[in-house]
């Protein structure tokens, strides 16, 4: 099939502004990036219930709901760690597009792939929030046992020990787990969002 045989319905559809409006509220992506047990998740996850206690409409992405259907083809070469983020933006792009506020739990170990992820999304349209916890502290915690495994060469490319983590150049924010309670980071994320988010009556 060619482009030519496409037919053009972008323009019949509901814009973006349709839907806010519907939804009483702005799409944004709020993108996490940090160590493996950093926090992450759980943040995210506190986060959603305090804007669903709101009012706010979200969906969470991670690696749960993502590496198990759409991504479930993709390893964790360097080539299948970039696909893997990019079509995670691009998930997320048609949810903010849709006016849903969308959280994104990844390792997303470089800057370039949180560059590129950013610029699918649309720079205006994403937070970045490094969850800056500590090796030492992930290590410690190392919930799911996959620093042990790391140290013992049965996992490959493992982000902290065997591949690297560059830390964000400019965060919209930072917060580090081993210092702040979970209920503090939410505050402080709503403190940033919120204005982002919410409709001018």
């Amino acid at each position: 099939m060619t482009g030519n045989n496409i037919y053009p319905i972008f323009e019949k559809m509901q814009g973006r502004k349709e839907k806010e409006e519907l939804l009483r509220q702005h799409g944004l992506m709020i993108w996490f990036t940090g160590l493996s047990g950093s926090g992450k998740s759980t943040i995210a996850v506190a986060l959603e219930k305090a804007l669903h206690e709101q009012g706010f409409l979200c969906r969470i992405l991670d690696g749960d709901n993502i590496r198990s259907g759409i991504n479930n083809n993709l390893g964790f070469s360097a080539e299948d760690r970039v696909e893997n983020i990019r079509r995670i933006a691009e998930i997320g792009k048609l949810f903010v597009d849709t006016g849903i506020i969308t959280l994104a739990a990844f390792i997303s170990p470089s800057n370039e792939l949180r560059k590129m992820a950013a610029e699918i999304i649309g720079k205006e349209n994403f937070v970045e929030v490094y969850v800056s916890t500590s090796l030492e502290e992930c290590e410690r915690r190392d919930v799911k046992g996959l620093y042990a495994k790391a140290r013992k060469g049965e996992i490959k490319n493992f982000t902290g020990i065997s591949a690297p983590f560059e830390k964000p150049l400019h965060p919209d924010i930072a917060l580090d787990t081993a210092l702040l309670p979970v209920e503090e980071s939410v505050q402080r994320l709503l403190d940033l969002i919120l204005p982002k988010v919410s409709m001018k009556n």
